[in-house]
Parts: C-alpha cells; sequence; structure tokens
C-alpha cells in the first residue's frame, strides 16, 4: 500500500508574537527587522507532514534537513493551549517516543481547526494494527 498525505502544514506565526512586538518596538535600530524576517522564514519553512506511516519534520531557510518519525514509534500524545494560543485558535502537540534519536517532539501553534492531534492518534492506531506491533514499557 502506497503511503499517503493525511495532512501538511506549518506552524502559525502567532509563536513569533512577543519577538514581533519587540522588533516592531526597536525597529529604529535596524537589526531588529532582519531578527524579524529571520523568525518569519525560520517558521514559515519548517513543515510537518504527517503521512499514514509517518510524520516528517523538514526546516532550513537554504539548507533543508528531513526528520522521519515511524508513527508506530509514538507513545504518548498531548495538546497545550496556552492562554494566548486559546485566544488565537492555535494549540500545541508534543508526541512522547520509543525513537531514541527523537524521544520528543513538540509541533507548535498549529490550528486547532486542524485537529492534528486527533489525526496522529488515528493513523497511529492504523499503523500499529498493519504492522502488528505493541507498545511494551520495560522497567
Amino acid at each position: 500500500m502506497a503511503e499517503e498525505i493525511v495532512w501538511r502544514g506549518s506552524s502559525s506565526q502567532w509563536k513569533n508574537f512577543g519577538v514581533y512586538i519587540l522588533c516592531a518596538l526597536f525597529c529604529w535600530l535596524i537589526v531588529p527587522i532582519f531578527i524579524a524576517l529571520s523568525r518569519y522564514l525560520q517558521t514559515k519553512n519548517k513543515i510537518y507532514e504527517l503521512t499514514t506511516e509517518r510524520l516528517k519534520i523538514t526546516e532550513g531557510i537554504f539548507s533543508k534537513v528531513t526528520d522521519t518519525l515511524e508513527l508506530y514509534r509514538v507513545k504518548d500524545l498531548e495538546t497545550r493551549q496556552p492562554f494566548l494560543y486559546r485566544l488565537a485558535g492555535v494549540e500545541n502537540v508534543q508526541l512522547n517516543t520509543s525513537d531514541t534519536s527523537s524521544p520528543f517532539i513538540f509541533i507548535e501553534a498549529i490550528p486547532r481547526t486542524v485537529g492534528l492531534a486527533d489525526k496522529i492518534r488515528n493513523q497511529v492506531e492504523i499503523i500499529r494494527q498493519q504492522k502488528g506491533v505493541r507498545e511494551i514499557d520495560v522497567e
């Protein structure tokens, strides 16, 4: 079965709200304009792609780096909505995984209407059933 894209997107610029306010206050120094532009480009060029089998995170402005997480490695899923994010309609999604290279994945400022946490959870369950994988905690 071919891998299909379930969702693809990037974080909201709301995560840079504080930086943008500070840069606007000190824009007469010129340097904050470049700081704001840099943060904008970093946020815009960090792409999350949820497929039926993996979560791919591609980031970089000039050089691209892609990190891949197999969905059957996801152990726990958590959503957080700080006050400003609730007002803006965005949320953070944190994945706790059994992957040694990336035990925690933090997806910041995703629009709440996307329902990313539910999509990830559903795909994790589907791929675990297909591959016959179970999560066992050994202490």
